[in-house]
C-alpha cells in the first residue's frame, strides 16, 4: 500500500474509533449472523480432532473468562459432540496480558 494512502487510512480509522467494538459486551443486541463465518467444507473430507491440550490453572482461568464473555453475549455456544475440534491458542497482548 502506498505510504500516503496508508497514512490516510490510519487517520480515518483514528477519527472514527467510536464505530468499532472493543469488547464482546459491546456486541450485545447485534445479530450474530452479521459476523458469523460459515466454513465451506467438502462433505467427503474426514473431520479432524486435535488432541486436547492441557494448560496450567492460570491459563485455564483466562480461557474460561474469555469463553464466559463470548457465551454471555451470544456469540459462541456450547456443543456436545463436535465433529471438528481445535485447541485454543493464547496470544498475549503487547502489554503482556
Amino acid at each position: 500500500m502506498d505510504e500516503a494512502i496508508r497514512n490516510e487510512v490510519i487517520q480515518c480509522l483514528r477519527r472514527n474509533t467510536y464505530v468499532f467494538t472493543w469488547a464482546p459486551q459491546d456486541l450485545e443486541g447485534i445479530d450474530p449472523d452479521v459476523i458469523t463465518h460459515h466454513l465451506n467444507i467438502d462433505p467427503r473430507v474426514k473431520p479432524v480432532k486435535q488432541k486436547k491440550r492441557h494448560f496450567g490453572p492460570e491459563k485455564d482461568k483466562i480461557i474460561q473468562a474469555e469463553i464466559n464473555k463470548l457465551v454471555a453475549v451470544g456469540h459462541v455456544e456450547e456443543i456436545q459432540f463436535p465433529e471438528w475440534l481445535s485447541n485454543v491458542v493464547l496470544v498475549p497482548k503487547p502489554d503482556g496480558k
